[in-house]
Formats: C-alpha cells, structure tokens, sequence
C-alpha cells in the first residue's frame, strides 16, 4: 500500500466549532407574474453567459430538469419538453395542474422525455407554521437523486416517501389511478401508516419501450456516458484495430453495469452486445471518419434488445435510437 500523508496548509480556514442553521427570512418582491421569456432568457447570447434554459442548454452535465408550477405559465411545458428533446442527455420533472381534481387531469403531450406527477402537495411554513400548498416536483427531483445515489439510476423512483409532505391537495384512489396511470400521470397517495409515497414511474410516452422513467433516465446515462468516454476515437485510423479497441472498452464498461444489475440477464450475452465492423459502417462512412457503433442492452427482459447508435467524427458526434 502507499503511505498517504497529510499536512495542514498554513493559513487555512479553522473549521467553525459552533455552526447554527438560520432561516432565510427576506423576499423577492416581483411587480408582475414571470413570464415565459423569463425561463427562456433567448435574450441571452453571449456564450457562458446565458441564463435560463438558453443557459442550461450550454451545460452538459444536467440530467433532471424541472420549473414549479410549469403549467402556470402559457407555452412553458412545451419549450421545456422541447429542450430536453432537441439536448437528448436529460429528463423533465411536471407538476400537474394546480387545483383541477386528479380525475380531471390531462395528458399534456406524448414525449419519452419528462414525467409528471399529481397533486401538489402540503408542507410546513418554517416562518409560520401553518400548512402551505406547493408543486410536488421539487421533492420528485430529490427523491431521483436519492434514489440515483442509493440504488443507481435504473432504480425505478417509485414507492418513494415524500419526506416533508404533511398532505395532498387531493387523496387519490387505487380506482382513480388505475385510470390515470396508463396516460403516463404519476400519482402521490398517502398510506395509513406508511406515509406519503411516489406510485408511480411513468413517462409520459405512448412507446411502450419507453414507458418507464427509470429505462428513460437509464439510457440518457448510458448514451451520454459512452458517448463521451468515445470521443478520443476521432483522433486514430479508424480501421479494424481501432474498432477491436472501443468494442473492448465499451464491454467493460457495460459489464460493469450489469453486475450493477441495471440490465437484465444471467450472462453479459443475455444483458447487452456491442457491434462495431464493416456492418455499422459504409465504406463512405470509413473513408470520411465517421465511426460508428451499434448497441444494445437489455434492461426489462433478458436478451430483448432495445438498441441505439453512437457515431463519432471529427468535430462531432451523433446518438440515435
């Protein structure tokens, strides 16, 4: 083993002995209600610059996405679908709509890309004490996290406890979801003696391969990961030692996945396969650079394949499914 040692820098910050949490206690006051520009910010230009979904576009390591009350402002759920659809490497979080009954809810468009839930939900003012109504996909994308920490990103977050939740702005019953569920809407129900918990994990998708937000978010990870760990492709000879070389690299890195047990299969054969020859590639692909590899992972049922496209070029790169 290395011997590790460690040494106080000079001039380093003591660690505070007495640290006390303090409440926030000031306000924004707004002159007017935000409006859609206000989350776009497509005013916003220079590079590094940006702010709102015009700035979020810019970085590359956000995988949840998700604006309160996304209904309370006209076109908003549309350009936010439409930002995670045009980026690929990321996930919508929806609230339903404020104060309509669960039963009168809608399905507000068919995308694989985002999941809403229903109802909002009641919490505890810190300043008052008093119960306050708030949309529920702030604690949705906590739970994600933590589900993403503890069990990995297949985990379906789902049967999760709502922590904070005193109540729902509506109870929701077994009936009432079993016909809310198959239009991909989420529900929040409170169990006696079991709390508040998420019961359900739809996306919002009519595909039945991507109905469910964990093979969603699933595959987001596994495109973005293999998609970034190729990039160095670019700069060797793209013949067929290179592509021995990145199938390698690729298998070890999905075997690793499927011991996670985020793929279904008792061999790494039945889990995923990855193919990168003269069959994924034209010989006008070769001769301009272009790299292209073929794979597919099982992550519902042992070597049932749902299958996506990585290509690589100078400048460039491309994932389809």
């Amino acid at each position: 083993s290395n011997l590790i040692q460690i040494k106080k820098l000079a001039g380093a910050a003591e660690v505070p002995e007495d640290i006390q949490i303090t409440a926030l206690e000031g306000k924004i006051s707004c002159e007017s209600a935000p409006e859609l520009n206000d989350y776009l910010r497509t005013d916003t230009k220079v590079p590094g610059q940006k702010k709102g979904l015009t700035g979020f576009a810019e970085i590359d390591d956000i995988s949840i996405v998700y604006v309160p009350n996304t209904f309370g402002v006209k076109n908003l759920y549309d350009n936010l679908v439409s930002h995670c659809e045009t980026l690929k490497d990321r996930f919508a979080i929806i609230d339903a709509v404020k104060a309509v009954p669960p039963q009168d809810q809608k399905k507000p468009g068919d995308t694989k890309y985002a999941a809403l839930y229903c109802p909002w939900i009641h919490v505890i003012d810190p300043n008052t004490g008093s119960k306050i109504l708030v949309p529920a996909g702030g604690f949705i994308a906590g739970i994600y996290a933590r589900s993403d920490t503890e069990r990995g990103v297949h985990k379906a977050p789902a049967n999760e406890i709502v922590k904070g939740a005193v109540s729902l702005e509506f109870s929701i019953s077994k009936s009432v979801q079993d016909v809310l569920n198959p239009e991909g809407i989420n529900c929040i129900r409170a169990f006696g003696g079991r709390g508040i918990r998420v019961w359900g994990a739809r996306t919002l998708s009519s595909d039945s391969l991507w109905k469910y937000v964990n093979v969603r978010r699933l595959f987001l990870y596994l495109e973005e990961s293999i998609e970034e760990g190729t990039q160095w492709v670019v700069f060797e000879p793209n013949d067929e030692k290179l592509w021995a070389r990145l199938k390698q690299s690729i298998t070890q890195f999905l075997t690793r996945v499927w011991k996670d047990g985020a793929l279904m299969g008792r061999t790494p054969e039945e889990a995923f396969f990855v193919k990168c020859d003269h069959t994924t590639m034209t010989q006008d692909d070769i001769d301009n650079g272009r790299l292209i590899v073929l794979i597919g992972v099982a992550p519902v049922k042992p070597a049932e394949f749902m299958i996506f496209r990585i290509a690589q070029w100078t400048g460039g790169s491309q994932v389809s499914e």
